[in-house]
């Protein structure tokens, strides 16, 4: 019986874990950015048909557009990456709202990028990556109570092995309190 038991447990978690993953990789994140092949200016990389193509290409999904900003704003290229998102036909996701925020964030403009990562969090509140950046906001406006918030948060959505976690407590531990 207790073999059985094991058993069974076994593949409900197994199930469990492969229903969770795709989950987890949400257009846009870290792992599709490292895929992501960098295009020529005014170019996107279109998902469908592995190839750069013009940014005004009106076959160009907003999950290639939004994956792409990500892409630029991780490489650097806030401007480009704000503007590419500014041409989304639905900009209201959780996903375009936490890369304008992070972009925005980057270029210095931290009290806007908040805003920009409330609108991702009101939309998807269970999303790490946002919760993720909008504690390193806080910590570049000297709130690491706030940050400190965003991270339990993050514990329990992911654990503490996760690499939103990961990453916010090293930002928290990088700062020196005030």
């Amino acid at each position: 019986m207790k073999t059985a038991l094991r058993s069974y447990l076994f593949a409900v978690s197994t199930l469990l874990f492969a229903l969770h993953a795709p989950l987890t990789l949400a257009a846009g994140e870290e792992e599709d950015e490292n895929k992501t092949p960098d295009c020529p200016k005014g170019q996107v990389y279109d998902s469908k048909t592995k190839k750069c193509v013009p940014e005004k290409n009106s076959m160009l999904s907003d999950e290639d557009k939004t994956r792409y900003a990500y892409h630029l704003a991780k490489k650097g290229d806030y401007q480009a990456a704000l503007n590419l998102l500014d041409t989304l036909k639905n900009p209201n996701t959780r996903e375009a709202w936490n890369y304008r925020g992070y972009a925005t964030r980057k270029l210095g403009r931290t009290d806007e990028g908040i805003g920009y990562y409330q609108r991702a969090i009101a939309i998807d509140p269970r999303y790490a990556k946002v919760r993720e950046y909008l504690g390193e906001a806080w910590m570049i406006k000297g709130r690491p109570d706030l940050a400190k918030e965003q991270l339990v948060t993050i514990k329990t959505l992911c654990g503490m092995d996760c690499e939103e976690y990961r990453d916010l407590q090293a930002a928290i531990e990088g700062h020196p309190e005030p």
